[in-house]
């Protein structure tokens, strides 16, 4: 039975009589005859006449009318309730955003960037503390650690990142040695090219290199991994068969961080430096053995280890920075891509304030 209507007035009153079937089949034959009524004050909707109907149909009442009826006349099985329904799980309608101009506008931006950065921030802190309180109740019964999840991180955003993150620090120590070299033989000291080499690589360059290229690929892998499952509900799976996700998700990423961060550093290092000793020797004549030789006795071993012990700040920042982006992922793909780019910006972004916290701290204190 198609559905039909029936606008009158009663009294001074205005009432909708509803008649046939209002399903989702049949609702398409009034739809432009309601969008044309004009329903302002006080309706009651009269259901005496009505058949069957189904969320379509108490959706499209629930639009003509703009919102619940005043009144409801006669009795239905099913349409008051699907009414009711309807008109709880309406939304809002959102106010339009008021549009600044000129200085205002640029004042609204930094206060609402402001606002962003503070939540974010506090975001961050949060999943920070909740996850090394996960990461410290695992250590204390090493059989909850999954442990077969972490060698499978490790060897994904580990071994797999070797190479690039070596031939860069090569290139990086061929660069900052052929660039020292130019510049210092201008003020006739191009013999110091070693310890320029030496000093950088091994405070800076090796870690941050390293730093950067894992936020690049392994952050941004831990984001679409997570998101992509976040999607497809896996993650709400986990949740009702009893596992936190903590525990089986974000844990055994950061314990692989943690052990392969400052793995590759040091192989980062050592690139670095070999590409600094190939320029040393090719453009000053610095032979190999005379080049180490000056990194032992000129350079002091301290410099080594203000790089190395960057690298468990840094990982523990990857980590988790993509692990959170991954679990606050949405239901579409727009989300995911977001959280993607967000999550590179912010993790590259990070690490270059640690590494700037670490120099002045070593700096004042004498390192």
């Amino acid at each position: 039975m198609q559905a039909t209507f029936d606008w009158r007035e009663e009294g001074g009153a205005r009432v909708l009589a509803l008649g046939g079937d209002w399903t989702v089949r049949t609702v398409g034959a009034v739809d432009e005859a309601l969008r044309a009524l004009d329903p302002v004050g006080e309706v009651t909707l009269d259901l005496t006449a009505l058949g069957r109907m189904d969320v379509a149909g108490a959706w499209l009442v629930r639009r003509t009318l703009g919102g619940p009826p005043h009144a409801v006349q006669g009795e239905h099985v099913s349409a008051r309730r699907l009414i009711d329904v309807t008109n709880g799980a309406a939304s809002e309608q959102l106010e339009r955003p008021e549009h600044f101009h000129g200085l205002y506008a640029v004042y609204d931006r930094i206060g609402r960037s402001v606002v962003s950065l503070a939540q974010e921030t506090i975001r961050s802190l949060d999943f920070l503390g909740r996850s090394l309180s996960v990461l410290a109740r695992q250590l204390l019964n090493p059989g909850r650690i999954r442990w077969v999840s972490a060698v499978s991180v490790m060897e994904s955003a580990g071994l797999n990142a070797l190479p690039i993150i070596v031939l860069l620090s090569f290139f990086v120590g061929v660069v900052v040695a052929y660039l020292g070299a130019r510049v210092l033989a201008d003020f006739g000291a191009s013999v110091f090219t070693v310890e320029l080499v030496a000093y950088s690589v091994l405070r800076e360059f090796g870690v941050v290199i390293t730093a950067v290229l894992l936020a690049g690929r392994t952050n941004s892998a831990f984001t679409a991994q997570i998101g992509a499952m976040k999607m497809r509900q896996e993650i709400d799976a986990m949740r009702v068969l009893g596992l936190d996700p903590m525990e089986a998700i974000v844990v055994p990423r950061l314990i692989a961080m943690l052990a392969m961060t400052p793995v590759l550093t040091f192989l980062a290092t050592l690139a670095g430096l070999l590409g600094g000793l190939l320029v040393c020797w090719g453009v000053l004549g610095v032979s190999p053995a005379l080049f180490i030789t000056r990194v032992q006795d000129g350079i002091p071993i301290e410099n080594f280890f203000v790089g190395m012990c960057k690298t468990p700040a840094m990982a523990v920042v990857l980590a988790l920075i993509g692990c959170r982006h991954g679990l606050e992922t949405g239901v579409d793909v727009t989300s995911l891509g977001k959280r993607v780019t967000s999550s590179v910006v912010q993790a590259i972004f990070l690490v270059i304030v640690i590494d700037v916290t670490f120099a002045v701290w070593f700096q004042e204190l004498g390192w």
